[in-house]
């Protein structure tokens, strides 16, 4: 299955909505701009049924070169985490029943 690009999420919702893909690109646009604002402050950013976008700090650690087998220090570092929702995890991949 090919990769899904922005132009596909946009006709998609397009579609779904019927709307034009102008107003589909201004909605899914402005999803974007919240996550990125909404993932800089302390609650993070959350897309009910999908997911949490959250900004954490990454500890100092040591590595290895992977090409030459040295070790390395890894300076510690800001990341964004994404954290599936339960509901999404289900819908994806069912729960097993024992």
């Amino acid at each position: 299955m090919a990769a899904v690009t922005k132009s596909d999420i946009i006709a998609k919702i397009a579609t779904d909505a019927d709307i034009t893909k102008v107003q589909a690109k201004a909605a899914y646009e402005s999803i974007v701009a919240q996550a990125y604002k909404g993932a800089k402050s302390v609650d993070g950013f959350t897309l009910p049924g999908l997911g949490k976008l959250i900004k954490t700090k990454r500890k100092a650690r040591t590595g290895r070169n992977p090409a030459t087998g040295e070790t390395i220090k890894i300076k510690a570092k800001t990341i964004v985490k994404f954290r599936v929702a339960k509901a999404c995890q289900e819908g994806i991949v069912p729960v097993k029943k024992k």
